[in-house]
C-alpha cells in the first residue's frame, strides 16, 4: 500500500490577500504524516509560496500536482490533499435562469482560481480502490469537491435560521456585486481568544480578487461580472479546465452571432465588444478553450452537477460553504500563526495519537473551534462508506 500526498500553502506574501499560518500548518502536517502516519518524505509533494526552494503553488503547478498523485497511485494507496489558504465563490455570470448556484474555488499564489468541479474532475480519476482524503483549511470550503455527500455540516439554504441568531458569515446573497463589508461576516468571535492576537478571514472577496487581477494586468475594466473572461485572458492555456469550458461555450455564442438573447447576450455588450478586440487583434485568440471538450452550456455554468456521487473522495471542510475559516497570529513570542482548523487537527491527532476516524476528527473538531471562541463549522463530506474509516489511514 503507497502512501502519497499533496501539501498546498498560500500565504501570498506583499499582497492585498497576505496570510500568515498557511506555510506553517503545511510543515506540520508534513511532520505529522511521517511521524504519525508512515509517509516517506519523498512521496510528499509540498507547495508554498514563502520558500523559492519549493515548488510555488500557482493554478497550474497544483492542478500538475494533483493529477500526477492521482495518476500514480494504484489499488489500494492512500491519498492525502491539504490545502491553506484563501477561498472564494464565484457567482454566476450568464445571467440564464437555470445558471443560479457559486463555483467555490481555491486560491492559487498566482489567483488562477481552481472550482470545485475542477477537483471533483481530479477525484474522479482516483483508481477503484483506492481514496483520497482532502483537507481544506480556507473558506466556502463545504463544497469543495462537487456534489460529495454531506455527512457532517448545515448547507446555507438549511441553515438560515441558525446563522440569523448566531452571527455567522452570511456570504454572497441575493447579488453579484457587494462591497465587501456587507458580502461577509467574520467567522470567528473573539470570546475566548486573546485580546491581542490577530485574526483574519481566509477569504478573498471578489472585489479583493478584482484589485489584484487590475494590478496584474493593468486593465482597469475588471469588474465582478467578468472575472471569468479575465482569469481566461490572464492564463491562457494553463486556465482551469472549468473556466475554458465558460470561455468556449462564450466564443462559439459570439461567433454564431447571438444579437442579445440567451448566454451571451445576458453578458452584455462589455464581453461582446472584449471579444471583437481580442479576435480582430488574434485570430487564435481563444484556442486553448475551443479545444475543450464540453458536453453542453451547462457545463459551464456556476455550480453545475454531476449526475453521479463521487465514491472515492473525503473532503474535510474548515467551515460550511457559506462561512469563512480564520487565519490566527498569537501574540506569544514563539507561537506561529496557524490555521483554525489545521490547528484543531494537529492537536486532535497528538491527543489520539492519530487513532481517529474521519467522523470522530470533525466532531472533535467543531468542538475544539467552538471552546476556543471560533464560529466556523468544519464538516465532512463522503460516500457513507468512508465515515467511520481511520483519517487518512
Amino acid at each position: 500500500m503507497g502512501k502519497k500526498a499533496v501539501l498546498i500553502g498560500c500565504n501570498y506574501t506583499g499582497t492585498k490577500a497576505e496570510l500568515k499560518g498557511c506555510s506553517n500548518d503545511v510543515k506540520k502536517m508534513q511532520r505529522c504524516l511521517i511521524d504519525r502516519y508512515g509517509f516517506s518524505e519523498g512521496d510528499i509533494k509540498i507547495l508554498i509560496d514563502t520558500d523559492d526552494s519549493y515548488t510555488q503553488p500557482t493554478g497550474r503547478n497544483i492542478r500538475n500536482a494533483l493529477a500526477l498523485l492521482i495518476k500514480s497511485a494504484e489499488t489500494g494507496d492512500v491519498l492525502f490533499v491539504h490545502y491553506s489558504g484563501h477561498g472564494t465563490r464565484l457567482p454566476a455570470e450568464t445571467g440564464e435562469e437555470d445558471d443560479t448556484g457559486y463555483d467555490e474555488c481555491i486560491v492559487p499564489c498566482d489567483m488562477n482560481l481552481i472550482t470545485d468541479d475542477d477537483i471533483r474532475e481530479l477525484v474522479d480519476k482516483v483508481p477503484k480502490g483506492c481514496r483520497i482524503t482532502f483537507v481544506s483549511d480556507s473558506c466556502h470550503s463545504g463544497g469543495l469537491i462537487d456534489d460529495a455527500k454531506e455527512q457532517i455540516g448545515e448547507s446555507c439554504k438549511d441553515d438560515c435560521e441558525d446563522k440569523e441568531e448566531n452571527g455567522s458569515g452570511l456570504g454572497f446573497v441575493g447579488t453579484i456585486i457587494q462591497k465587501t463589508g456587507d458580502a461577509l461576516q467574520s467567522a470567528f468571535s473573539h470570546d475566548n481568544i486573546a485580546e491581542d492576537s490577530t485574526l483574519t478571514n481566509r477569504s478573498l472577496p471578489l472585489d479583493t480578487l478584482v484589485d489584484i487581477l487590475k494590478q496584474k494586468t493593468g486593465n482597469h475594466n475588471i469588474n465582478v461580472g467578468n472575472v471569468r473572461p479575465t482569469l481566461f485572458d490572464v492564463f491562457g492555456e494553463d486556465s482551469t479546465p472549468k473556466i475554458k469550458k465558460f470561455m468556449k461555450v462564450l466564443m462559439d455564442t459570439f461567433k454564431g452571432g447571438s444579437d442579445g438573447g440567451g448566454f451571451l447576450g445576458k453578458i452584455g455588450v462589455l464581453a461582446q465588444d472584449f471579444l471583437k478586440e481580442k479576435f480582430e487583434n488574434n485570430a487564435d485568440y481563444g484556442k486553448p478553450a475551443m479545444e475543450t471538450e464540453v458536453g453542453g452550456k451547462q457545463d459551464a455554468y456556476a455550480g453545475s452537477k454531476k449526475n453521479k456521487l463521487p465514491e472515492n473522495g473525503i473532503l474535510i471542510s474548515g467551515c460550511q460553504s457559506d462561512q469563512t475559516s480564520a487565519d490566527a497570529t498569537p501574540s506569544a513570542d514563539r507561537a506561529e500563526p496557524f490555521g483554525a482548523l489545521s490547528h484543531a487537527i494537529q492537536m486532535i491527532i497528538q491527543e489520539t495519537d492519530g487513532k481517529v476516524s474521519n467522523r470522530e476528527l470533525v466532531v472533535k473538531a467543531r468542538n475544539s473551534l467552538k471552546k476556543q471562541g471560533f464560529k466556523q463549522r468544519p464538516g465532512l463530506y463522503c460516500d457513507d462508506k468512508h465515515v467511520d474509516s481511520p483519517f487518512i489511514c
